[in-house]
């Protein structure tokens, strides 16, 4: 049990938590997608300490944060050409590159997988924190494992508090969905493993649309003892105790859906501050405030004992694929189509 400190991200801070990771500590950082939980990813002893606090199951990889952009020649090897100029394109920033790994990066960060996912946080205080530390950060979400992730300091402060030695406050995380997880197949496609903010047009953009994939895990359900391309997708993730349902339709129908379904304990997710004839929570009228906003939307529900939260379907393209993908995990896969 620890009496867990919330540093300021100033450079006396900085230093301080850098010093607790130096030491094989964990401390969690703020970064532009969510809260990350960071310990040094060479250390095999710290990065458990990882999936001790977060309750994570451990064939679940941990994405490697680096403070440079060359370092990813450090850690990966094999760099295709597709990855190269996506590299170039959207590092730093939230985009996690899937690639071969070096033997310096151990089994236990990896999951046990021949491969490491690589990001270069455009976020200033994580890159000054890995900078002070001198090594690489493996730091996946700041939360308890399958609840909705941290994008504020009070989520991290709710799941991680007595768990950890330190938090760095960093504010609201400015994007608030994880980053987009991706790799590459033999004829060095991008295959989308978990969509984020870098949006599928944006990459397929760069390397052109037909080299781009989504992952079927990314819209639909893993089925049971079938094989995955990132271990990740068949776990539930983001779920809050209320059960998660999303209305596929028109707006309009998603507001007489859930006004007809109205009860104690029910709440809807509205894109507008309008008088509902339900319980509500705003979350947003563009894909990208609905990915700031989601997970303490989604947090919001416990704050106020929800027990069902209907979600209107967002759009599936651009960041509201990410948005969907997210969506779906917290409820399950549960949708009704109207």
């Amino acid at each position: 049990m620890y009496d867990t400190k919330i540093l300021p991200p100033t450079p006396e801070g900085i230093r301080e938590a850098a010093e607790i990771l130096r030491n094989g500590g964990i401390a969690a950082i703020p970064t532009e997608t969510v809260y990350g939980l960071a310990a040094n990813a060479l250390d095999e002893n710290a990065c458990r300490e990882i999936f001790k606090a977060k309750g994570r199951p451990s064939d679940n990889p941990l994405i490697v944060h680096i403070g440079r952009f060359e370092d990813i020649y450090k850690y990966a090897e094999g760099v295709s050409g597709n990855a190269l100029r996506l590299a170039r394109e959207f590092m730093p920033g939230p985009l996690t590159m899937v690639l071969p790994k070096k033997d310096i990066i151990p089994a236990v960060t990896s999951g046990g997988l021949d491969t490491v996912g690589i990001r270069f946080p455009a976020n200033k205080t994580a890159q000054a924190v890995i900078n002070e530390c001198g090594y690489p950060l493996a730091a996946p979400s700041a939360n308890l494992s399958g609840s909705p992730s941290p994008t504020v300091l009070s989520h991290v402060v709710r799941d991680m508090s007595g768990r950890i030695p330190a938090i760095v406050d960093g504010g609201c995380c400015t994007v608030g969905v994880e980053s987009t997880v991706l790799t590459f197949d033999e004829e060095d496609r991008a295959v989308i493993l978990r969509p984020g903010f870098v949006t599928p047009e944006d990459i397929g953009g760069v390397i052109g649309e037909d080299n781009v994939i989504c992952s079927a895990g990314v819209t639909e359900r893993v089925a049971e003892g079938e094989r995955v391309l990132s271990p990740g997708m068949k776990y539930k993730h983001y779920a809050p105790k209320a059960n998660v349902t999303i209305i596929e339709g028109s707006y309009d129908r998603y507001v007489e859906y859930v006004a007809a379904h109205n009860g104690s304990g029910v709440f809807g997710a509205v894109e507008d501050n309008r008088s509902y004839p339900f319980s509500s929570l705003f979350w947003g009228a563009s894909p990208e405030e609905q990915a700031r906003r989601l997970f303490d939307v989604l947090r919001g529900l416990d704050d106020r004992n929800a027990v069902q939260a209907y979600f209107p379907c967002p759009g599936k393209k651009g960041v509201g694929l990410a948005v969907y993908n997210r969506l779906l995990r917290a409820a399950g896969f549960e949708v009704i189509r109207l």
